[in-house]
């Protein structure tokens, strides 16, 4: 297990000393807030936005927060980068990575509850990443803070998802506070909410009575100041282009992004960053939305007596159906399996504004790279023992890939794509290895016949069209049994390290296909799926290329 990151340092929590809580505004507000704690403040002129950069200021810790898909990726930043991000809050959304890269997951049972969520995989999910390094150490989230808000009145994200959300941080040990007291429809709540609190419409900022800002906050970082009655700080808006390779487009974000920034932090003040993250439908170009989140969330107002920077990224609508409505990428849109892991191209990208902001450097290039099977091209074929009869499998989206003798007597063989082009050029690859995940079976394969092996061939290039056709199954490989797995009854295997030979089949122009299969077809009914939900990984690591002698 890698060790946590040195950017975070692990203190222990203390209520924040702040030098300006001797304003006469503060003061004021402190005494307004204790004889009237359910009134609402007089709406003030938020700041125009101002252009600039993003530039380093010495900033102390980080915290994420967000609303409905920017909930789930306030959730999926805390956890990926746990040695960042100290804490983290959500306001109608559900438990890490609950959608699993599938769409409909998302829909029915991270929204609706039609479907089972699978808490206890998603724990595991997340232990088995941080295991491989995906995900920084989840030891990192016991003690941390987190604020979860669900309102009985919210249809969109329906509270038992909400639930599991605060039970998910707690399995991690993370000190949980959930606040379900109101009948709040599915949005933002706070003081400067146009809407009342139990509707779900535009702009989605709803006020319910009550200063969830406070609350939260007060939980994250142990105790605030009073509000100021006006920002009287700096919006800067920056170009969201300089942080996304290929451009903020190409991973559905917008052009512009914010960062509100206190006189206290622009002059040196030890601050703290917080990370907000719009729903869908909330970002500054989604249909002339603007700058509402931004000025209405009631952030800034804290900002400016806490000493809190606060970073407003922005995703932006696809052309396409992908993301028509400008959410964060928590199912996988545009072919980011690795969106809610290290790697997820959102998650790169919010993550270099973090590193601007505390003039930290990018890490070095990683020694290893963990490409996921491309999904599109991902199946399973099945046939007789000796291969006649051969066709697709078509269980796969029902049960994942399946492998061994099903109860129709076909022997199933699963076949998958990497594209290993993504293996950084002049690099020597010293090992690589495939990891996967049982989604059920029935019998042992292993043991039919006795000392029966699940084998790896490896192919450079696809071994037809690479999309899964019949004749896959006999198909020659350029290694066979380039690797093994042991058996497993459940969860996550890893296989043995590719051989020699497998290594250097690797295509490093483009794809590598592999087959998984049993040695022997078993004798009787004997069967698993793998992958139902998630990709196989296919984890490389590599070496500078030592320069041949001349």
């Amino acid at each position: 297990m890698p060790p946590p990151r040195p950017d975070r340092p692990r203190r222990p929590r203390r209520p924040r000393l702040r030098r300006r809580t001797g304003r006469l505004t503060a003061l004021l507000l402190l005494a307004a807030t204790a004889l009237f704690p359910g009134a609402s403040p007089a709406t003030a002129a938020a700041p125009a936005p101002v252009p600039g950069e993003l530039r380093p200021y010495n900033v102390d810790a980080v915290y994420s927060s967000g609303i409905s898909s920017g909930g789930y990726m306030a959730t999926q930043l805390h956890v990926a980068y746990s040695g960042t991000f100290s804490g983290s809050a959500a306001f109608a959304s559900g438990p890490y990575d609950c959608a699993q890269n599938t769409l409909s997951t998302a829909l029915n049972a991270c929204m609706n509850t039609t479907q089972d969520l699978q808490l206890a995989k998603l724990e595991q999910t997340t232990r088995d990443r941080s295991a491989r390094g995906l995900v920084d150490p989840v030891a990192n989230l016991a003690g941390d803070p987190v604020y979860v808000f669900s309102g009985s009145g919210d249809a969109t994200v329906k509270r038992p998802v909400a639930d599991a959300l605060a039970d998910y941080y707690g399995r991690f040990g993370a000190s949980v506070r959930y606040d379900r007291s109101s009948a709040a429809g599915h949005a933002w709540i706070s003081p400067l909410g146009p809407n009342s609190c139990a509707v779900t419409q535009s702009p989605w900022i709803n006020n319910c009575g009550v200063d969830a800002e406070r609350d939260l906050l007060g939980h994250l970082l142990g105790s605030v100041a009073a509000p100021s009655a006006a920002p009287g700080g700096t919006l800067v808006q920056f170009d969201q282009n300089a942080y996304a390779p290929g451009g903020a487009a190409a991973i559905s974000m917008g052009d512009k992004g914010f960062a509100y920034v206190p006189t206290s932090c622009s002059d040196g003040a030890l601050c703290t960053l917080m990370v907000a993250l719009h729903g869908c439908k909330q970002g500054y170009g989604y249909q002339g939305f603007g700058t509402q989140f931004v000025d209405k969330a009631y952030l800034n107002e804290y900002a400016d007596t806490n000493d809190l920077i606060v970073l407003y990224p922005q995703a932006a609508a696809t052309a396409t159906l992908e993301n028509p409505n400008g959410c964060w990428n928590w199912w996988g849109y545009l072919g980011d399996s690795a969106y809610a892991h290290h790697g997820g191209k959102q998650i790169e990208a919010v993550m270099a504004m973090v590193r601007a902001l505390r003039g930290s450097p990018a890490p070095p290039a990683g020694d290893r790279v963990a490409l996921a099977s491309v999904d599109a091209q991902d199946g399973y074929v099945k046939a007789a023992a000796d291969g006649s009869g051969a066709t697709a499998g078509t269980l796969e989206d029902t049960y994942g890939l399946a492998l061994g003798r099903g109860t129709d007597g076909k022997v199933n063989r699963a076949l998958l794509s990497f594209d290993t082009s993504a293996i950084p050029a002049g690099k020597e690859v010293t090992r690589a290895y495939l990891t996967v995940s049982r989604s059920g079976g029935s019998g042992d394969p292993w043991a039919s016949p006795a000392g029966n092996r699940l084998l790896a061939d490896v192919r450079t290039g696809c071994f037809g069209t690479c999309a899964v056709e019949a004749s896959d199954w006999s198909a020659a490989a350029t290694v066979s049994g380039g690797a093994r797995f042991a058996a497993f009854s459940s969860g996550t295997a890893t296989s043995t390290d590719l051989s020699p030979e497998a290594l250097a089949a690797l295509d490093r122009r483009g794809t590598t296909q592999v087959r998984l299969r049993f040695e022997s077809a078993p004798l009787s009914t004997a069967y698993l799926f793998v992958n139902r939900d998630t990709p196989v990984t296919l984890t490389v690591e590599y070496r500078q290329a030592v320069p041949a002698e001349e």
